[in-house]
């Protein structure tokens, strides 16, 4: 990367007021003197860091436009290298003409978030701020938008970091007593010690515990619409998204594969899967979907059974029952939507609930389950819908600016392994085992706790992130 000057454009291709095409590397002032003359008659070399000009975008010394080159100096930049951004008019070949100059001037093509890539390296930015840049940028929620901006502001790198620099010091202190066994040079008593670790992993519990709503907010919740043939199951996901995405006839078995679409619950995103109806088919193409429509029910997180209120429940309306409360059982939650309320019914809730007790060998209904009543063509009941989901994830207002909030499974998983490696340094000490075996652990904590901001984080991990970005971030 130190060896490459690369360029792109950090605006959509389109018709626009402005284009901006963003030049970044040890040669982006010579690249981007060779394309630009500023108004004034000076090179643009001499141009002060953290300023603007006016002047003439130029290939070849044909003149292409006029426009504005921003110049800023390393290491204040977003890369922390020298970098020119240089706006032209809006359009889509003008805009790939003052690109290609660029590349003519000596500048290579960006790769899909090299840019914030070269921030991160340069140390302007941790990884959970580069995450969070994704977030910004892909943000379906104004949900999604506070916790994005929250981490771009490093509320959770902050957290993280207090919980850092405690282990290390417990660690130093663990060090001392291995170097100095015979001197009383540690900082930290036995007592002292113990309580420390105590509430390093109660700090860790809290931080893991933000992970649910924080996942529903950020990536959305998995969610299968399931049920038997013809209950409403496409009425629902349209009604839901507010247009007609999934076809809908009075024939049994029109869904034939999964349709996905995604929705705002709330403060949760819900990723809806809309599944064909389970039954016994001699369909094979019915059966493949039927078969997608149970993996899917395996993977989702939240569960929407529906159920049709005019017809009688029968063997079939079992079936979808008993996958209903196997989810339950794993602590997943779930939604049993009555549908078609408008017709007369011929079983209400009381019935499914004795259907589900006598599954679930309780004496009452679950916290995780609930009914909602829904007439889908009218979207009477959409709205509960969307509030019962939203309640299984957010349990209250969440001050993003003050709270972090583990947002993705890469982070939850370096808090949760920080966590686990605390608790066994904790075993170990009550077990009367030496210093060093705790050291190990409280190194094993550091290593997972570090991965949160890219510390201790392998390199392929850092590639992954930052090919999620569009190209020219």
């Amino acid at each position: 990367m130190k060896n490459t000057t690369i360029a792109a454009a950090s605006t959509p291709f389109g018709r626009g007021g402005i284009a901006v095409i963003r030049i970044s590397g040890e040669d982006a002032l010579k690249v981007a003197s060779e394309m630009f003359i500023p108004a004034r008659g000076c090179d643009l070399s001499a141009v002060k860091g953290g300023s603007a000009v006016y002047g003439s975008i130029v290939s070849g010394g044909e003149f292409i436009d006029d426009g504005i080159a921003t110049v800023f100096l390393a290491p204040r930049s977003f890369t922390g290298e020298d970098t020119v951004e240089i706006s032209c008019h809006g359009g889509i070949l003008l805009t790939e003409r003052v690109l290609k100059t660029a590349f003519d001037c000596g500048a290579v093509p960006a790769g899909a978030g090299e840019f914030s890539q070269r921030a991160f390296m340069n140390g302007k930015i941790d990884l959970s701020g580069a995450e969070a840049i994704i977030g910004l940028i892909d943000a379906e929620s104004e949900e999604k938008l506070r916790l994005s901006a929250s981490h771009s502001r490093g509320v959770l790198k902050e957290r993280c970091n207090a919980i850092y620099e405690r282990i290390m010091h417990l660690l130093a202190s663990v060090y001392v007593k291995l170097d100095y066994p015979e001197e009383d040079l540690s900082e930290v008593s036995d007592g002292e010690f113990i309580a420390e670790l105590g509430e390093i992993r109660d700090m860790l519990l809290s931080t893991e515990g933000t992970y649910k709503q924080g996942k529903a907010v950020s990536e959305g919740v998995r969610t299968a619409i399931i049920g038997k043939p013809n209950v409403g199951k496409s009425s629902l996901l349209n009604a839901l998204i507010g247009e007609n995405k999934a076809i809908v006839t009075s024939v049994a078995g029109t869904t034939r594969d999964v349709i996905e679409e995604t929705v705002t619950a709330g403060r949760v995103i819900l990723r809806l899967f809309d599944t064909a109806g389970i039954r016994e088919s001699d369909d094979e193409v019915e059966r493949i979907g039927i078969e997608r429509a149970l993996e899917k029910a395996s993977e989702a997180e939240l569960i929407v059974a529906v159920m049709d209120t005019s017809r009688p429940l029968d063997d079939e309306d079992g079936a979808v029952l008993d996958i209903l409360c196997r989810h339950i059982k794993s602590g997943l939650s779930a939604i049993l939507v009555m549908s078609k309320c408008d017709v007369t019914p011929v079983f209400g809730v009381s019935e499914v609930t004795g259907a589900i007790v006598s599954r679930l060998a309780c004496e009452k209904l679950p916290e995780n389950l609930r009914f909602c009543s829904v007439i889908a063509r009218d979207g009477k009941g959409v709205d509960e819908l969307k509030t019962i989901a939203e309640s299984f994830f957010c349990e209250g207002y969440v001050d993003y600016q003050n709270t972090a909030v583990v947002a993705n499974a890469r982070q939850f998983s370096a808090v949760s392994g920080a966590r686990k490696s605390i608790e066994n340094a904790i075993a170990a000490f009550e077990s009367g085992m030496g210093a060093d075996v705790c050291g190990l652990d409280l190194e094993g904590a550091l290593r997972c706790i570090g991965q949160v901001d890219g510390r201790s984080v392998a390199d392929e991990i850092t590639n992954e992130i930052f090919h999620r970005f569009c190209v020219g971030k």
